[in-house]
């Protein structure tokens, strides 16, 4: 026979019971928030990469394994799902070292604040080094290959028969991981051809340069011939004088793109003497093509030439270039800071 329990003693059992289970409660939720919050491991310059696709419980298993988190799995995968009001956790290449602990990776992950990356192209590159340079950096999905110019420029302008020369603008882009070396070129052209249109409003050279590939190609040649900014305008002007009077450019630079991979640093008479499309002491007149990518300040000295008498200029050794009204004069600048006899850039007289 079943005796009754005081009703004394049932409230005083209820009591330690639900103080156990509080304390077990406790307990836990103390346990799991230490675990929550405890430091990662990432000391190293490594990123963490999300394949697009992945799950919640592959990413975590992955934290795992890769020892970047102690916590239990489990809680991880618990506090994902108990929070994923918050967001999903997005694909993407993520630093990892400005977070300290499991919950605040989650929320990195849930950001989307991917990685961003650079790729600088130096002004006065030509599109094979731009090629290079794509095709040498490994965060970047190469896509290009050997396409030839033609079908690369019908994909990015609509225009196979453009050369790809002069069209990239030379520039710092930022990227993420997996973006295409297409994608990068796309942006480089678009950015390229909205300065082009937008300085050619603002030009104020004459006739000589009729059209905006004409700019472009006077401006790759000022670009190679010169580094200093307040010579810029002198050169162009140089330039356009003799585009005017039908006199040769005479421009080392362009005799050199003409000469491609068999140039082996040394120009010679020799070479001068080579005929090429970009040979400017041969022709006459502009080359066919740019032969490289200038930089946004040759593209406004091409159009705003500074209003000089100038025909002739030589370099100085130090970057700079001394320039002349006459061949005379042009000589004398030529011996003083030339002196292996080779005149530099404009022999002939007008």
């Amino acid at each position: 026979m079943i005796k009754n329990i005081p009703l004394k003693s049932v409230k005083k059992g209820l009591i330690i019971a639900t103080l156990i289970l509080a304390s077990i409660a406790i307990t836990g939720t103390i346990f799991i928030y230490k675990q929550l919050n405890s430091s990662i491991n990432w000391t190293s310059n490594k990123t963490f990469i999300i394949k697009s696709g992945a799950g919640v419980e592959k990413i975590i298993k992955q934290l795992s394994e890769d020892k970047v988190i102690t916590a239990p799995e489990e809680i991880l995968r618990i506090y994902a799902l108990v929070t994923r009001f918050r967001g999903t956790l997005k694909a993407g290449e993520y630093d990892l070292s400005e977070t300290r602990t499991p919950i605040e990776i989650l929320a990195l992950f849930r950001s989307g604040k991917v990685l961003v990356r650079r790729i600088t192209f130096i002004e006065g590159w030509t599109f094979a080094e731009w090629r290079n340079h794509l095709k040498k950096s490994p965060f970047i999905t190469h896509i290009l290959g050997d396409t030839e110019d033609e079908k690369l420029m019908f994909g990015i302008a609509g225009k196979p028969d453009l050369a790809p020369e002069g069209w990239f603008f030379p520039d710092t882009y930022q990227f993420t991981r997996g973006d295409s070396d297409i994608q990068i070129l796309r942006r480089a052209h678009r950015k390229m051809t909205n300065i082009l249109e937008e300085e050619w409003s603002i030009r104020t050279v004459g006739n000589s340069i009729t059209n905006i590939y004409d700019a472009l190609i006077l401006a790759s040649i000022i670009e190679s011939e010169t580094g200093v900014d307040e010579d810029r305008g002198k050169i162009s002007q140089v330039f356009v004088r003799r585009l005017n009077r039908n006199i040769r450019l005479q421009s080392d630079p362009t005799v050199i793109y003409g000469l491609g991979r068999t140039f082996d640093g040394n120009l010679t008479k020799n070479d001068l003497r080579k005929k090429t499309p970009f040979n400017t002491y041969t022709n006459f007149g502009l080359p066919r093509t740019p032969i490289g990518m200038p930089s946004l300040a040759s593209i406004k000295a091409a159009l705003n030439p500074e209003k000089t008498e100038y025909l002739y200029f030589v370099g100085k050794g130090d970057g700079a270039s001394y320039f002349s009204k006459t061949l005379a004069e042009h000589n004398r600048a030529v011996e003083l800071y030339q002196r292996s006899g080779r005149l530099k850039n404009y022999q002939s007289a007008p």
